[in-house]
């Protein structure tokens, strides 16, 4: 046996906001996985951070986590406008890279990165932590071996009310802020990972005062009159399902489909809900997956690929184009 596939896997995270506490939950569930270090611009919040989770190196800068020799892999978490630098950054240094989505906030970003990656011969990915949900495999699965037969139509939504606090990075636009990239991202990977790449797509969209996209309505077309209604907003708390509407049945991914959920298949004769036992966050599947590819020696997942993360990024910048938005 590979004396690597036990290797204790030395985690540093970058950013510790809301996700890099769930993420920081799970990873402390993983087997032969530690959280060696963490970094934020402060800190005093580092040092609060590492105190909560037990972790026994706490960094003020980035730079100082980076050039840490023992570190294995990094977690990033920061703000999207920063994802670019931050993974570069880690690259450089040989640090494998497990990066927040989405993954830049353009496909020139995102290529940079890539190109970095094999540069440095080192492991990047994008967390899409959806793809490696034990619900979101059983239904994808469903979807490839056309269980009900093929898709006719999709309908994904990711819709809720935050506090209206301009100061937010949900409503800042220099850091990608807006229900586009912050979560109009996973309706669009759920047309994308079941139907591919649509042949036209459709958009509009809602803005607020400070011109951050408050919501965002989705059409992409495919071939046979196959389409995906997609729908992003932060007016109204929507249902945050995924429905497969195929020829012979549904299959429909309850609320919040994104994260740990259930799935109901529903045909003429029985309607059957399917439920996975989650006992974490669920980002423990995408550490998992991360850390086989670093023990593996791999430098690109099969999963997640660079070709799956281009191709997503370009969506959205499609629809940021169609919608007149603009960061920069």
């Amino acid at each position: 046996m590979n004396s690597q596939q036990h290797k204790n896997i030395k985690w540093g995270i970058i950013g510790l906001g809301h996700i890099a506490n769930k993420f920081a939950q799970d990873l402390l569930k993983v087997e032969n996985a530690t959280l060696y270090a963490v970094a934020s611009r402060n800190l005093n919040k580092a040092s609060e951070f590492a105190k909560t989770y037990n972790v026994n190196h706490a960094y003020g800068t980035y730079e100082a986590l980076v050039n840490d020799p023992n570190i294995d892999a990094v977690y990033i978490a920061t703000p999207h406008a920063f994802h670019n630098e931050n993974t570069i950054l880690c690259l450089n240094h040989k640090k494998a890279v497990l990066c927040e989505k989405p993954f830049a906030m353009n496909l020139s970003e995102v290529d940079e990165m890539i190109a970095t990656a094999k540069a440095n011969n080192t492991l990047l990915m994008e967390a899409m932590w959806t793809y490696f949900l034990p619900h979101y495999q059983f239904a994808l699965q469903h979807i490839k071996d056309e269980t009900f037969g093929k898709i006719v139509k999709i309908e994904a939504d990711f819709g809720f009310k935050p506090e209206l606090d301009m100061t937010s990075r949900v409503f800042n636009k220099s850091l990608g802020g807006g229900s586009l990239l912050d979560i109009g991202i996973y309706p669009i990977f759920a047309a994308l990972s079941t139907l591919g790449q649509p042949i036209h797509i459709e958009s509009k969209a809602t803005f607020f005062e400070n011109d951050v996209d408050s919501s965002c309505l989705m059409l992409f077309s495919y071939d046979n009159d196959v389409e995906a209604h997609l729908k992003s907003t932060f007016l109204e708390k929507t249902p945050t399902e995924a429905k497969f509407y195929c020829e012979l049945g549904t299959i429909k991914i309850n609320s919040r489909f994104h994260g740990p959920s259930n799935v109901t298949l529903i045909s003429e004769e029985k309607e059957e809900t399917i439920d996975f036992d989650y006992s974490t966050n669920g980002y423990y599947y995408e550490i998992l997956h991360f850390n086989q590819l670093l023990r593996d020696d791999k430098k690109e997942s099969d999963v997640m690929t660079f070709d799956f993360s281009r191709t997503l990024i370009q969506l959205l910048d499609t629809v940021r184009h169609q919608i007149g938005l603009n960061y920069k």
